[in-house]
């Protein structure tokens, strides 16, 4: 299953990098959905491209929607930081 959508970064002071793209619920109940079996404490592995740079990573679940961590080397890959809409293509990981 894969996704295109945007999303604002966000800062959350959970684990590092704290900067997150804020998925928004109805999606991520989509991912929920499609992610059955695949979740690890309640992570999914996913595979995410946000303008050219493409990487893997977890979303992490909180307050009933997803965040996807975007990792400081993406942030300074594309020049994006807290506040910034992002375009993202994210696809569910099934070879973690």
């Amino acid at each position: 299953m894969e996704w295109d959508f945007d999303g604002e970064i966000i800062e959350w002071r959970g684990p590092a990098p704290f900067l997150f793209v804020d998925i928004d619920p109805g999606l991520s109940d989509d991912i929920k959905s499609a992610a059955k079996g695949l979740e690890y404490w309640g992570q999914v592995a996913v595979e995410a491209t946000i303008g050219r740079t493409r990487f893997t990573t977890a979303l992490f679940p909180k307050g009933g929607r997803y965040l996807l961590p975007v990792k400081v080397a993406v942030q300074r890959a594309e020049g994006v930081g807290e506040g910034d809409v992002v375009a993202v293509w994210l696809a569910l990981r099934y070879d973690r």
